[in-house]
C-alpha cells in the first residue's frame, strides 16, 4: 500500500504541471487584464506599461507560468488587481465552499443512496417507478432553476429561510444552498446505485451468503452494498471536484461569497491571478480526492490488494 501511495504521489507531479499550465494558457487569452483597470476609458501607454511590469504582464507567457510556479511553492499565489493577496481571497472564500460542498456530499450519500438501495432492492415496484421519474425531472431541470424555484418559494413566498445567505454562512443557512447543489449529483447517484445493486444481487457471492442462511440484513449490508458501492463512491470522489468548482451558479443564486463567487468575478474582471490561483488549488483537490478513491477501493472490496 505504502509503494503504491508513493507510485501515485509522483504521478501527481506531471498531472499537476500539465493541467496548470493549460489553465495558465487558457487564462491569459482570455483578454487583456490591464485594459479593465482604467475604467471605461483606455488606460494611457505609460499607465498601461507600468501596470504590466508591476503585475509581470511584459514577460513571455512561460517566464510568467514559471514565475507563478515558483511562487506557488513558497505559498504566494500573487496579488489580485484590486492589490489584495490571493491568499487572502482563499482565506475567505475556501472555508465558505468547503462547508457547502460538504452538506451537498452528505446530501448525496445520505440521501441519494438511501433512495438507490429502496429501489435497487425493489426494482419494478411503484417506488422504484416514482423514484426513476423523480430522479429523471431532477437532472432535466437547470440547477438555476431549481435554485431560483426554491427560494422564490421557500424565502421569499413562505418564508421558512433567508432568501440569500448571509456573510458569516452558517451551516444552518447553507442547508438549502447545498441541497440545490447537490440535486443533479444526488439523483445520479441515486440511479448508480439502484443499477449496481440490481446487478450485484445477481452474484455468485451473493447467492453463496443466502444459501449459507446468512441473515438479510448481513448479507446486504455486508456483501452486496459494500460492492455495490464502489462506482458510487468514484462518482462522489469526482464530484468533490466539481461541487467545488462548480458552485458558481448557487453562489450567485444565494449569494454566497464562496470560491464559485470569486471565479466569477475573476474573469468578469480578467482577474488572471485570482482565476490561475483558485483553479490550481482545485486542481489539487482533485487529485488528492481521486487518490482516496482509488484507497476506499481496498476497504470496499478486500479482493482489491494494492502493492
Amino acid at each position: 500500500m505504502g509503494s503504491y501511495v508513493v507510485r501515485r504521489l509522483l504521478q501527481m507531479i506531471p498531472v499537476f504541471v500539465g493541467a496548470t499550465l493549460l489553465i495558465f494558457l487558457m487564462v491569459n487569452v482570455m483578454g487583456d487584464p490591464i485594459a479593465g483597470l482604467c475604467g471605461e476609458r483606455r488606460c494611457d501607454p505609460a499607465t498601461a506599461a507600468r501596470l504590466r511590469a508591476e503585475f509581470g504582464l511584459d514577460e513571455p507567457v512561460w517566464r510568467q507560468y514559471l514565475t507563478y510556479m515558483g511562487n506557488v511553492f513558497t505559498g504566494d499565489f500573487g496579488t489580485a488587481f484590486n492589490g489584495q493577496e490571493v491568499t487572502e481571497l482563499m482565506a475567505t472564500a475556501f472555508p465558505v465552499t468547503v462547508r457547502l460542498t460538504l452538506i451537498a456530499i452528505l446530501f448525496e450519500v445520505v440521501v441519494g443512496v438511501t433512495l438507490g438501495v429502496v429501489t435497487g432492492l425493489r426494482r419494478g415496484r411503484p417506488v422504484d417507478t416514482g423514484v426513476l421519474l423523480f430522479t429523471l425531472v431532477v437532472i432535466s431541470v437547470p440547477t438555476f432553476v431549481t435554485g431560483l424555484l426554491l427560494q422564490l418559494l421557500l424565502g421569499v413566498k413562505w418564508g421558512w429561510i433567508r432568501p440569500s445567505v448571509s456573510s458569516a454562512a452558517p451551516l444552518g443557512e447553507l442547508i438549502l444552498p447545498g441541497l440545490v447543489l447537490a440535486s443533479v449529483s444526488l439523483a445520479y447517484v441515486t440511479r448508480l446505485t439502484r443499477t449496481s445493486l440490481a446487478e450485484n444481487r445477481r452474484s455468485d457471492y451473493v447467492r453463496t451468503a443466502v444459501a449459507k442462511g446468512l441473515p438479510r440484513r448481513r448479507v446486504i449490508t455486508r456483501h452486496l452494498l459494500r460492492n455495490s458501492l464502489i462506482p458510487v463512491v468514484t462518482f462522489i470522489g469526482a464530484d468533490i471536484g466539481f461541487l467545488m468548482g462548480g458552485a458558481i451558479v448557487t453562489e450567485r443564486i444565494f449569494n454566497i461569497h464562496g470560491v464559485g463567487y470569486q471565479l466569477y468575478q475573476g474573469i468578469l474582471r480578467q482577474n488572471t491571478q485570482t482565476v490561475v490561483g483558485f483553479v490550481t488549488v482545485l486542481v489539487l483537490v482533485f487529485l488528492v480526492a481521486n487518490l482516496v478513491v482509488d484507497l476506499l477501493y481496498a476497504v470496499l472490496d478486500p479482493r482489491i490488494r494494492y502493492v
